[in-house]
């Protein structure tokens, strides 16, 4: 306190006694001691040691409530089962399994001996081997329940050793609280009776109910086994399946127009890539890919295509990335507009980013399921699961890049007399043109990703090679067609990203 002028080592005080509530003396001392040189200092607080994890929840530290509840947890799980625990419970059920499957020789060495079966010998043996292991057993059950005191010892030296660190570090993280405080003041502090009840019943019940699932097992149940009725999902998998049959019988006609519309799609991109003779499709990429990244880009392109077509995978590549195309064309179409409403919108987004985090955690395998049930298998549905799955990065990368157009940026445009139509093509979107490009190209090789899941439900291309490989344990084949749909992706990735 000596460095600190009078007036700001009262305010200090204030502030101190405001934020911890009780015990204002002590944390005043504590923190004026820590603030002459900031960092972690050596203190102990024995009321931290004492309630535990209780009190970092009481005054509102949860991270460290957490961690400190795992670790006193263990030492409580090893003091319960030392005092009341089933040590050798392992080793019993071990020797009751060597016990019937005994008996059964045993049984079978009375049925040799009546009938002269030349297998008796091995029989004798085959028990004698099983009562020495069941011997063993019997011995490892015993020697287990003597460790009990072993488990106590143990589980006490492991709490005091938490509890010390509790102490030690309990004035250091309240110190950075009352700090974050000082600038939020929504940041938790002072001395919660709510928060206290709510840690103390959480502890309590969490190191309550491990110590007899650790210690007893079979005690309870309910600890054992969640509760449920195998019905209950048969039930639920009905009614999910009704609805699918309904929503496919309700909506034919969409899923017939949607249907028809990829497949129109892909057949026009198809024409343009695979039917196009190779040289012309080969030197128009080529030169689009100098045109947007350069020489160098060229020429890797130029080499990643004539790997495609030495290998025999050049109608295969342009069959894929004419999926990828529509995929990522339908994409790209209806998620920048979508986007660019979002951004405009906060509800809006508010509505559709939960859709989003649905699809992108989604495993991709379960897309295909609805996806087959409405529209089959085939290179339509290929596409649709393309598409869900590579859609929300163009949509969130779109809302990204719009809301960290400079507001001052805008301001200015407005006091120009721009107009909103304006502002969107010639202010919003120019500035968050770099964003929305890495959304297109996150899409496009989230799209390509979806090549050999796609193949599952028919979808031709690359991934059909690679699929038949797994099936096959066709190791080199398997190579040869990732690494296809690899230059792909890279072809595909630099002309996107153009010069960096």
């Amino acid at each position: 306190m000596s460095d600190i002028k009078p007036e700001t080592a009262e305010r200090l005080g204030t502030l101190v006694g405001d934020f911890v509530g009780s015990g204002q003396e002590y944390y005043r001392k504590s923190f004026a001691y820590m603030m002459e040189a900031p960092g972690y200092r050596f203190t102990l607080n024995f009321a931290a040691a004492i309630l535990g994890p209780i009190w970092f929840g009481a005054r509102g530290l949860w991270s460290w409530f957490l961690g400190f509840l795992v670790l006193e947890t263990f030492a409580y799980i090893q003091i319960g089962k030392g005092l009341f625990g089933d040590l050798g419970r392992e080793a019993r059920q071990r020797a009751e399994r060597i016990e019937e499957t005994l008996e059964l020789r045993r049984q079978q060495i009375e049925s040799a001996e009546q009938s002269g079966s030349s297998s008796l010998d091995s029989l004798r043996r085959a028990a004698e081997s099983l009562e020495g292991a069941l011997a063993g057993a019997q011995e490892a059950a015993s020697q287990a329940d003597t460790t009990g005191l072993t488990f106590v010892v143990v589980g006490i030296l492991l709490l005091l050793v938490f509890k010390f660190i509790q102490a030690a570090v309990a004035n250091w993280t309240l110190e950075g609280q009352f700090a974050r405080w000082r600038s939020d003041r929504s940041v938790a502090h002072g001395w919660s009776v709510p928060r206290l009840l709510i840690a103390a019943v959480f502890f309590g019940g969490v190191a309550l109910m491990s110590m007899v699932k650790f210690a007893q097992p079979d005690a309870v149940s309910l600890l054992e086994t969640f509760p449920t009725d195998r019905e209950w999902r048969i039930d639920v998998g009905d009614g999910v399946q009704a609805a699918f049959d309904w929503t496919k019988t309700a909506g034919r006609g969409f899923f017939d127009a949607l249907t028809f519309g990829m497949r129109t799609l892909l057949d026009w991109i198809e024409v343009i890539l695979v039917q196009t003779p190779w040289p012309v499709v080969g030197s128009v990429i080529v030169l689009l890919a100098y045109l947007s990244a350069g020489a160098r880009v060229a020429i890797f392109t130029g080499a990643a295509l004539a790997y495609l077509g030495l290998l025999d995978f050049w109608e295969k590549s342009m069959t894929t990335i004419a999926l990828l195309g529509a995929a990522a064309l339908i994409s790209i179409t209806l998620g920048i507009p979508l986007g660019i409403y979002c951004a405009r919108r906060p509800k809006a987004f508010a509505i559709v980013r939960p859709i989003l985090d649905f699809m992108q955690s989604m495993p991709s395998f379960v897309y295909l399921i609805p996806v087959v049930a409405f529209i089959g298998s085939g290179k339509p549905a290929g596409v649709v699961a393309t598409m869900i799955f590579g859609s929300p990065p163009v949509i969130r990368f779109t809302v990204l890049g719009l809301q960290q157009v400079p507001e001052t940026v805008r301001e200015a445009a407005l006091a120009f007399g721009a107009t909103p139509r304006y502002l969107l093509w010639r202010v919003d979107l120019p500035l968050a043109a770099r964003t929305i490009m890495a959304g297109v190209n996150q899409t496009i090789l989230l799209s390509l990703a979806m090549v050999v899941v796609a193949s599952l439900i028919g979808a031709k291309g690359l991934g059909e090679d690679v699929l038949e490989a797994l099936q096959y344990a066709a190791a080199g084949q398997g190579i040869l067609a990732g690494l296809a749909i690899l230059f792909c992706a890279l072809i595909l990735d630099r002309i996107v990203a153009g010069k960096r």
